[in-house]
C-alpha cells in the first residue's frame, strides 16, 4: 500500500506542478508582454525574436520552473506514505529533466539556462520537502 501511495503522491505532485507551471507562464506573458511580433507559445517565433527579449522576459519562466517544482515536491511529500524525501526528489528530478530538455530545444541565453537549471529544480524540491513539515 505504501508503494502505491508514494506512486500516487509523485503523480499528484507532477500534476499540481504542471498546473502551477502553466498558470505562471500564462499569467507572466500577460503581465510582462513580449516584444511585438513574438508569440511566447510558438517556438519558431521565439527563435526568430530571441535577441529582442530583455532579462525581465525571463522572470516568469524562472518563477514557473521554480514554483512548479516547489509545489509538486511539497504536495508529493505531504501525500506520500513514507520516503518523503525520495518522493519529493523524484518530482524535482522529473522537472529538472524537463528543464534540461527545454533548454536543449528552446532558445535562451546561457546565463538564464544556468540560473534556471541550478536554482529552479533541485533546491526547490528540497525546499518543498523541508517545508512539508514531515520527517523523512
Amino acid at each position: 500500500m505504501t508503494i502505491l501511495r508514494n506512486f500516487l503522491a509523485v503523480m499528484l505532485g507532477l500534476l499540481i506542478g504542471g498546473f502551477v507551471n502553466m498558470a505562471i507562464v500564462t499569467a507572466g506573458s500577460l503581465l510582462i508582454l513580449p516584444p511585438p511580433g513574438i508569440d511566447p507559445t510558438n517556438v519558431e517565433s521565439l527563435r526568430a525574436g530571441i535577441d529582442r527579449l530583455k532579462p525581465v522576459h525571463y522572470v516568469a519562466p524562472f518563477l514557473a520552473h521554480a514554483l512548479s517544482t516547489f509545489a509538486g515536491a511539497l504536495v508529493a511529500a505531504l501525500v506520500s506514505g513514507s520516503g518523503r524525501r525520495i518522493v519529493a526528489g523524484i518530482v524535482g528530478l522529473f522537472f529538472l529533466s524537463a528543464g534540461i530538455a527545454a533548454a536543449a530545444m528552446m532558445p535562451a541565453p546561457r546565463w538564464f539556462v544556468f540560473i534556471d537549471l541550478v536554482f529552479s529544480y533541485v533546491p526547490m524540491a528540497w525546499l518543498g520537502f523541508r517545508l512539508s513539515g514531515k520527517t523523512p
